[in-house]
């Protein structure tokens, strides 16, 4: 079990100035340039931001200092996403400062909830990789951690959704127009990188590496709150800028262009998150990304080292560097060309040094997720790396030719795959460099060594490892639900604040018709706030009594949103065929991004708006089905959306999800999970009890055995009336009158190979709705099973994970 965070001594703690709203008002006038009379929300919102801050600062500034006396060894988190939210919340609940500042601003006529939601949501990142990376660093700083986690400060992010007619559009998200007070330039953290040009072998025998172009790379600190304050950390973000941002010649001979190009073209690189890579221009921009935070940030870690530690070879003993997926995953390349170019190191000791100091989590087993660059580019653009890649590999594949692999299996862990166009294979790189490799859940651990480094897996047995994902209990239940939250404190005592899994104390309340009924008033609560936002954003009446059934995440074929629509569909026809059934009041709740270049995840959220405007328009229907599909999904909406669920869709084709956190925020919030059995839905299983959670549908060994079978969605859909008369629906335009043909592609890609086993799961997800309504008929056992899902998800707090890996993989506790 996880150690609880301890209450801060007195000599931590830090309270806030005796006459706060003076304090405010002193920000406001000094800091903002506003009197009381002419300020308007977003001006309090800074004034209060830049109040608390200095607290923060102070414990920031302590942390730090505490860190470099005791020598410690800090864990560096590399991640392209960390999707971190609003950060006012989340700092006044960690600083236990909520009540206090309400106080004072009420006092001057504001209102703290207001000022809370014009906070924009940093646009760093897109789905659940950048949320584990947020939750990751708050229960670092809540663990008393020393680490940094590493990015970059993407000026529009991913993007802003809007809906047109149902249709996604992309608009730059704006997050950074009006500044950010949390941020701190560090003008003397900068460094070189560069791309392209030769190399060049030196008198001494090393190599050097003339780039042909080069940017500056400058830091932009964040300070990371953890739980009581106890220690706050550092997100470091990115910043590109050109060495030159203007020619002065160029521009004064009127080619004005010209002259910003190398600015332009550096402000590119941190511009957005996953350019579109489906074209030349764009892989190469996303490698150059890549390479520029990676490179960066081994930079500074290599730089602190020695500053704090001097001897380059104790760098392993002092820093442990986390790869959070394969998108950082040059930085192993980077630090064998820091320590051998810069440091004189032989081959042999840094790469002994590099692998000691490397972890790789792996986070999906989808081959397009497994970053690969054609060789060309790769050379072309970082050609130092790419002699040291060969070296790796030449020794990586003698290792295995040593230990009797076969060419088979020296082609699938080579570091260069030959099948076709030549491209230099990340993941391996990832594996190759790293002492630690690890899944995010029991099953995908259990897949990645059968599947896609199974070859690797026979090299180095004792690499792979798992740790299941968490999240952080205290965004996820104590600020998005306060209402739970504390209920649960007066049941079981504030114990659960401290350490998620005393949550179990709760377990025999499940049994208390009287604890039962206030905690199905709680959810009622937020349902009903839940709905008034939906009214005021999108003009939709939702009856809060209604069973809300949510499927809120990226938008992706594997994860099977449009089996949710189409059994929607099928629902639809039944309940107007057979009015004279019991039918359960339904909402269904969609939100989620499309990638802007991933046209079947597009057409599926067009699909949802027109299913959802068809339905919520036929009278036939009324209240019995509502369809929705939110738009701009982000953490600020997933705080909303969340604590009103009572029923969580986790329904992705079995073998595909990694891990999961959405199906644990919705448990520990008291929904009921429907899901397969994929990813962490097995381990919730195993913690809230089968009878608590509805699971449906193939595993991901029957799914295997399906694919490898031949077979084919028409096999299925002939078999299962429902399915075939929605499918038949959807196609024939039913939902698209204005363009009857739509949706054929769509439903042809289910009846000639459904991959992703839509058809093949059908029936038994269409059954096991059919269970949830039965359930939901019985709101003692409803209850019952809402209750004990959220006394048994303690163990999912990142607390928990992230302790794992500090004694496992990082030895730092």
């Amino acid at each position: 079990m996880t150690e609880p965070a301890a209450a801060p001594t007195p000599a931590q703690t830090h309270a806030l100035a005796p006459d706060l709203a003076s304090e405010i008002v002193d920000t406001l006038v000094h800091r903002i340039g506003k009197d009381r009379q002419a300020a308007r929300p977003h001006d309090w919102l800074a004034a209060t931001i830049f109040t608390l801050r200095n607290e923060i600062i102070e414990r920031w500034m302590r942390s730090t200092k505490e860190a470099h006396a005791a020598g410690a060894k800090r864990v560096y988190y590399l991640s392209l996403e960390f999707l971190i939210g609003r950060l006012l919340r989340d700092a006044l609940s960690n600083l236990r400062h909520n009540e206090e500042v309400a106080q004072a601003l009420a006092s001057l006529g504001v209102d703290l909830a207001v000022i809370e939601e014009i906070e924009p949501d940093a646009a760093l990142g897109n789905g659940g990789l950048g949320r584990l990376a947020a939750c990751f660093m708050e229960s670092l700083a809540s663990l008393d951690l020393p680490a940094y986690g590493y990015g970059i400060r993407y000026v529009n992010g991913m993007f802003r959704q809007r809906l047109d007619d149902g249709w996604q559009v992309e608009l730059p998200e704006t997050w950074l127009a009006h500044g950010n007070p949390w941020e701190f330039e560090r003008r003397e953290s900068a460094y070189f990188v560069g791309f392209g040009g030769e190399v060049t072998t030196l008198a001494d025998g090393r190599s050097h590496w003339s780039p042909a172009e080069a940017v500056e790379a400058v830091a932009f600190d964040t300070p990371m709150v953890g739980w009581r304050g106890k220690r706050v950390n550092t997100l470091r973000l990115w910043n590109a800028r050109a060495f030159d941002p203007i020619k002065l010649d160029q521009f004064n001979a009127g080619d004005f262009e010209g002259a910003l190009a190398g600015q332009l073209r550096a402000e590119t690189l941190t511009r957005v998150l996953y350019p579109n890579d489906s074209t030349p221009a764009g892989q190469e921009l996303r490698l150059r990304q890549e390479y520029f935070f990676s490179s960066a940030s081994i930079q500074d870690i290599v730089r602190r080292h020695v500053q704090y530690f001097g001897d380059i070879r104790t760098l392993p003993d002092k820093a442990a560097i986390q790869l959070n997926d394969t998108h950082p995953a040059v930085s192993v390349a980077e630090l064998m060309r820091l320590l051998k170019d810069f440091h004189g190191l032989t081959f042999d000791e840094a790469w002994d040094i590099t692998r000691k100091t490397f972890g790789y989590t792996n986070h999906t087993l989808l081959p397009e997720a497994l970053e690969s660059w054609p060789l060309p580019l790769f050379e072309r653009l970082l050609p130092r790396h790419m002699q040291l890649v060969y070296a790796i590999n030449a020794k990586l594949l003698r290792e295995a030719r040593d230990s009797g692999a076969d060419d088979r299996a020296i082609a699938a862990i080579s570091l260069i795959d030959e099948g076709g166009e030549r491209r230099v294979r990340m993941a391996n790189l990832a594996f190759a460099g790293s002492h630690s490799v690890n899944g995010v859940a029991a099953l995908h651990t259990d897949l990645m060594k059968k599947t896609v480094f199974a070859d690797l897996h026979r090299l180095y047995p004792d690499r792979i490892n798992n740790k299941t994902n968490g999240i952080t209990p205290r965004r996820w239940l104590q600020q998005c639900n306060p209402g739970l939250t504390d209920l649960i404190e007066n049941a079981i005592g504030d114990g659960f604040r401290d350490d998620a899994q005393a949550l179990t104390a709760l377990a025999p309340f499940a049994d208390d018709a009287g604890f039962r009924d206030r905690f199905a008033a709680v959810k009622r609560a937020n349902k009903v706030a839940l709905s008034q936002y939906l009214h005021d954003t999108m003009e939709l009446k939702l009856d809060p009594d209604a069973i809300f059934d949510v499927q809120i995440k990226r938008i992706h074929e594997y994860k099977r949103q449009l089996l949710g629509i189409v059994e929607t569909v099928a629902l639809y026809d039944q309940i107007r065929s057979h009015p004279e059934r019991d039918w359960t009041p339904r909402v269904k709740l969609f939100a989620g991004k499309a990638a802007s270049s991933y046209h079947n995840a597009k057409l599926i959220i067009k699909l949802a708006n027109d299913v959802a405007k068809r339905i919520n328009a036929d009278p036939a229907v009324g209240d019995l089905l509502k369809v929705a599909f939110v738009p701009n999904y982000n953490v600020s909406l997933a705080e909303r959306i969340i604590p009103a669920a009572d029923l969580s869709e986790q329904i992705s084709t079995a073998g595909m999800e990694a891990s999961g956190t959405g199906n644990m925020k919705f448990a520990l919030n008291g929904a009921l999970t429907i899901g397969t059995l994929d990813g962490a839905n097995i381990e919730i299983r195993d913690h809230v009890g089968a009878n608590n959670i509805f699971i449906f549908g193939l595993t991901a060994e029957e799914v295997a055995d399906k694919r490898a079978s031949g077979y084919r969605g028409t096999d299925a859909i002939g078999a299962s009336r429902e399915l075939a008369q929605a499918v038949n629906a959807i196609a024939s335009g039913v939902f698209s009158p204005d363009d009857p043909n739509r949706y054929g592609g769509l439903m042809d890609g289910i009846r000639d190979h459904d991959w992703f086993m839509l058809a093949a799961d059908f029936d038994g997800y269409a059954a096991a709705q059919r269970m949830v309504d039965a359930r939901w008929s019985d709101p003692a056992a409803w209850g019952r099973s809402a209750v004990l899902n959220v006394a048994n998800m303690g163990w999912f707090s990142s607390d928990r994970t992230i302790g794992e890996y500090a004694r496992d993989i990082w030895n730092v506790m």
